[in-house]
């Protein structure tokens, strides 16, 4: 048995890798580039305030629900508390029209006959597929062929509409509708691009209030799982990068570390940029047509600039997710102009922001991820003073929608996609990975590259879809065929007290 395993990337993969690896009697090295774990899954503090990059919702957080077992396999998900929104989103336009998309899909139904009642045939074959997918169990497409074989059997009576949804886009779907914000709800930047699939889903799991907002953010998922790490043994070295994926052979034996350091391992997971690991990390050396053909016309998730604002207002009864359409377009960079802004008022969360006030976040996304590295890098005067632009700019847009809060803005921030890079080294500061489209969405990629033995990947960039669950099941799959190569039991981690009564255990596989 190989007992020696390290896990490049400390984000939501790396992590639950790291638990289920150590759970099976391996011992585990995670490192981690930054100070702290977690990657894209992170927030960050200014002034008193929490500005939250990477949870909207989790799919899982209703016990019984899709994938909560999974994730109380890595950290006891039942010790948070989760907010169901009322709304999911709300579409808006600045002389008053709005849009409610509710969670519950009846209310949704009555809201889009009554604001749409020109698209009623459409809105009833949407909300239809809604409650038929709400109690819908997919399928692991990492699991053996006759068991995965067996689960699309007892999906048989709903492949049909499956297969409808799974082959457009939102884009597609969004042309079948009449009313404006309607249209814009399934069409509207990446989405557009995504199979119309995901988005049903989405709904789906918004309507069995199984995709809930945990308080504390994306924090307190990593924390918990990066405490579980510890618990069962595994070492997390944060600050260090892993800058070699040592190989002899065509067989991956460690890493080295930027601060000459090596690691030696029987197994080596990468959990880091799936661009980086490969042409970087192994030096392009391990690829073939096909993998060079998935980096150069698979479509990524744009990356993202964020605007964050600490206000000295409680701000209740507003939406916790608003999609703002601008009478005007805001200029984001030389190749960017957006006619919508999305705002995440963090009312809801009393963790973030001091009692009375409210943080909240504005997401501009942008496909020229270049012109701001380049900037920061080239420009840094300039690069401060495009940052300020916009911020004043998405400033004079909020005032418009919250009058209340002009004159009570205590904190500014800006990332950009410079920052995303620096931080994660997300491969063109993507936000999440590769976009689920109609032509990948049962095309993952091969956690093995070509000719490379005891290694494998994990992460968003083996998984189309991106989010917290990729990370999850990817980490679950590798440990997996770790066990299956290495001829032992996949035993994931059981859930023992420890001595304080906590649920911060787990029984070792010996």
């Amino acid at each position: 048995m190989s007992k020696r395993i390290v896990i490049i990337g400390g984000g939501i993969a790396g992590l639950c890798a790291g638990v289920y690896a150590q759970a099976c009697g391996y011992q585990v090295d995670v490192i981690e580039r930054h100070s702290e774990a977690g990657g894209l899954a992170t927030s960050w503090q200014r002034g008193g305030y929490t500005f939250e990059n990477c949870l909207q919702w989790l799919v899982g957080s209703r016990p019984g629900g899709e994938l909560h077992a999974l994730w109380q396999e890595v950290f006891d998900i039942d010790r948070l508390t989760f907010v169901n929104h009322d709304e999911f989103t709300r579409l808006e336009k600045e002389n008053g029209e709005t849009l409610r998309i509710y969670a519950d899909v009846d209310r949704l139904e009555a809201e889009l006959l009554a604001k749409a009642p020109q698209d009623r045939e459409p809105i009833l074959e949407l909300t239809q597929a809604i409650r038929r997918c709400t109690d819908m169990a997919l399928p692991d497409f990492d699991l053996p062929w006759p068991q995965l074989a067996l689960a699309f059997l007892r999906l048989a009576p709903r492949l049909p509409m499956l297969q409808h949804w799974t082959g457009m886009s939102g884009d597609d779907y969004a042309q079948g509708f009449k009313h404006d914000l309607l249209r814009r709800f399934f069409s509207d930047g990446a989405m557009g691009r995504m199979s119309a699939v995901a988005v049903l889903f989405t709904l789906a799991w918004q309507n069995d209030r199984n995709a809930g907002y945990a308080l504390g953010g994306s924090r307190a998922i990593i924390d918990a799982i990066a405490a579980r790490f510890g618990a069962l043994g595994g070492h997390l070295r944060l600050g260090k990068a892993a800058v070699e994926i040592l190989v002899e052979d065509d067989t991956a034996i460690g890493v080295r570390l930027d601060d000459g350091s090596t690691i030696t391992a029987d197994w080596v997971i990468s959990a880091a940029d799936g661009h980086a690991t490969i042409h970087q990390l192994l030096k392009g050396r391990y690829r073939d047509r096909a993998l060079d053909e998935r980096y150069e016309q698979t479509p990524t998730f744009p990356s993202y600039l964020q605007v964050s604002l600490g206000v000295a207002c409680a701000l209740p009864g507003e939406p916790g997710l608003i999609s703002l359409v601008l009478d005007a377009p805001l200029q984001l960079d030389p190749q960017t102009t957006l006619d919508t802004l999305s705002i995440r008022i963090f009312n809801f969360d009393p963790s973030f922001a001091p009692p009375g006030k409210t943080a909240i976040t504005c997401f501009l996304p942008t496909e020229n991820h270049a012109y701001w590295i380049e900037l920061r890098r080239d420009e840094p005067g300039r690069y401060a003073a495009e940052k300020a632009r916009v911020a004043e700019a998405v400033l004079a847009i909020l005032e418009r929608r919250l009058p209340e809060i002009i004159g009570h803005i205590e904190v500014t921030d800006v990332a950009t996609p410079a920052s995303v890079v620096r931080f994660t080294g997300n491969w063109k500061g993507s936000m999440e990975g590769w976009i689920m489209t109609p032509s990948n969405v049962l095309a993952p990629l091969h956690q093995q590259l070509p000719g490379l033995r005891r290694f494998l990947m994990a992460g968003q960039w083996v998984r189309p879809g991106g989010g917290l669950p990729s990370g999850l099941m990817t980490g679950r799959a590798a440990v997996q065929a770790i066990c299956r190569e290495d001829g032992i039991a996949f035993r994931p981690p059981g859930m023992v007290a420890g001595p304080d009564g906590t649920m911060a255990g787990s029984r070792v596989a010996k």
